[in-house]
C-alpha cells in the first residue's frame, strides 16, 4: 500500500491497524537537539484517546506512547524518530460478520475492489484509530513551533446544529469540556444532542476550527505547494473530514471584491490587515495574520440502526452494526486537526529557510564567524 507517507523536509509515515498489535509512526528529518520525552507526546494522545466521556466510544485504551528511536539522553538526535502505541482493548469478535458485507459510509467496498482483500477488524488502515500516530507526530511539531512562538489551537466550533457563539469563547474551556467546545452553554446543549443520538442509535457530525498565530509572512510556495493547499491536503487526509475551508471559505462566492479584500495598514514598523477574510493566507503564502481553518467532519458511519447494504455475493441485505462506536468523532478529532496543521506549518517553515540567498549566507557565514 502506498500513500502512508507525507511531507518534504520532515516526512511522516504512519503504520498499523486498528485491531493489530500496535500503531505508530516514523518521523524522518526532524531536527536534532530538541528536548523530548514521552510525556510531551502523551499530553496530546490523552486528548484523543477513547473512553474519556459520554461523547466517545466505550472502548478503553491507555494509548501509552513508546519512543523506540531518534531520542538520546532526552534530546532528538536528527535520526528517524519511531513512536509506537500498543492496542490493548480491541475486540475483533465484534467485527467477524462484517467480512461478508459492506458497511454504509465505510471504505469496505473500495478496499475489496482495490486489493481483493481487506482487514475487516474495525476498518484496518482506514479506521479512525490510525490518527493516534498523527497525533504523536503532531506533538513533536507543536513543541518546536511553540519554541518559535507559533501557536496552533483547534476546538469544536459546532456539533450538529449546536454552534458556539464566537463572541463568548473561552479557550481555557476547550481542554475541559467533553465536546472540546470553549463555551459551557454550547457544550451542555451539544451533549444533550449527543445523548439523543446515542438513544436513537444514530450519530452526528460537526465543525472543527483551527487558529494558528505567530506564523511569519511568506511561509508556503506560490504554485503547487501553497500553504492553504498543503493544509487542506493534510486535514482532508483525516478519514472523517469531508471539507476544508480557509478564512471566509465558501462565503467568498457570494461576496464582492470590496467586501472580500483585506486592506493593509502600517502599525508602527509592522504590516497588518484591517480585516482577515483571507484567513491569513494570500497567494499560497502566509500574510503574517492569524491563519484560520475549518474542517467539516461527517457523522460516525458505524451506527446501530438498521441499514440497507449488500453482501459480497451482491445480495441486498439489512444490517445492524455491533461494537463500540463514537456517537460523534468531532471532540476526539480536534487534536488530530491541530496535529496535522502543526506538522504542515513546520515542514513549510523549514523549506522557507532556504528561500533567500541572504538567509543561506547568514546561516553559514554567520555560523562560522
Amino acid at each position: 500500500m502506498s500513500g502512508s507517507t507525507i511531507g518534504k523536509n520532515i516526512t511522516l509515515t504512519t503504520w498499523g491497524e486498528s485491531h493489530g498489535k500496535a500503531l505508530g509512526c516514523v518521523i524522518d528529518g526532524f531536527p536534532a537537539g530538541m528536548e523530548l520525552n514521552e510525556e510531551d507526546i502523551q499530553k496530546f494522545l490523552d486528548r484523543r484517546k477513547p473512553g474519556t466521556s459520554d461523547a466517545t466510544t466505550s472502548r478503553k485504551e491507555d494509548d501509552l506512547v513508546e519512543i523506540l528511536s531518534g531520542v538520546f539522553e532526552g534530546k532528538t538526535t536528527g535520526t528517524p524518530i519511531s513512536l509506537m502505541v500498543r492496542n490493548t482493548s480491541h475486540n475483533s469478535a465484534d467485527y467477524s460478520e462484517i467480512a461478508s458485507y459492506y458497511r454504509p459510509g465505510h471504505a469496505d467496498y473500495g478496499f475489496d475492489q482495490k486489493y481483493g482483500f481487506r482487514d475487516y477488524r474495525g476498518g484496518g488502515r482506514s479506521s479512525g484509530r490510525e490518527t493516534v500516530a498523527r497525533v504523536a507526530a503532531g506533538a513533536l511539531c507543536s513543541k518546536l513551533l511553540g519554541i518559535m512562538g507559533v501557536k496552533v489551537t483547534a476546538y469544536t466550533k459546532s456539533i450538529g446544529d449546536v454552534e458556539i457563539d464566537p463572541s463568548k469563547i473561552d479557550m481555557n474551556l476547550r481542554l475541559q469540556t467533553p465536546t472540546a467546545m470553549p463555551n459551557a452553554y454550547a457544550d451542555k446543549r451539544a451533549m444533550e444532542l449527543i445523548h439523543k443520538c446515542r438513544e436513537d442509535k444514530n450519530s452526528v457530525g460537526g465543525v472543527i476550527e483551527c487558529r494558528i498565530t505567530g506564523v511569519p509572512a511568506g511561509i508556503g510556495e506560490p504554485v503547487f505547494d501553497k500553504l492553504d493547499a498543503l493544509l487542506s491536503r493534510a486535514v482532508m487526509s483525516i478519514g472523517a473530514v469531508k471539507a476544508v475551508e480557509i478564512g471566509d471559505g465558501c462565503k467568498v462566492a457570494t461576496m464582492y471584491g470590496d467586501e472580500n479584500n483585506d486592506a493593509f495598514e502600517a502599525v508602527g514598523n509592522t504590516v497588518s490587515k484591517m480585516t482577515n477574510h483571507s484567513g491569513g493566507i494570500l497567494g499560497g503564502m502566509s500574510d503574517g495574520n492569524e491563519i484560520i481553518l475549518r474542517a467539516y467532519v461527517k457523522p460516525t458511519p458505524s451506527i446501530a440502526k438498521t441499514q440497507d447494504t449488500i453482501n459480497k455475493d451482491g445480495e441486498n441485505i439489512e444490517i445492524n452494526i455491533k461494537g463500540r462506536h463514537d456517537p460523534v468523532v468531532v471532540p476526539r478529532a480536534v487534536v488530530v486537526v491541530e496535529s496535522m496543521c502543526a506538522y504542515t506549518i513546520l515542514d513549510l517553515m523549514i523549506s522557507n529557510m532556504s528561500s533567500r540567498v541572504d538567509g543561506i549566507l547568514n546561516f553559514y557565514l554567520g555560523h562560522n564567524n
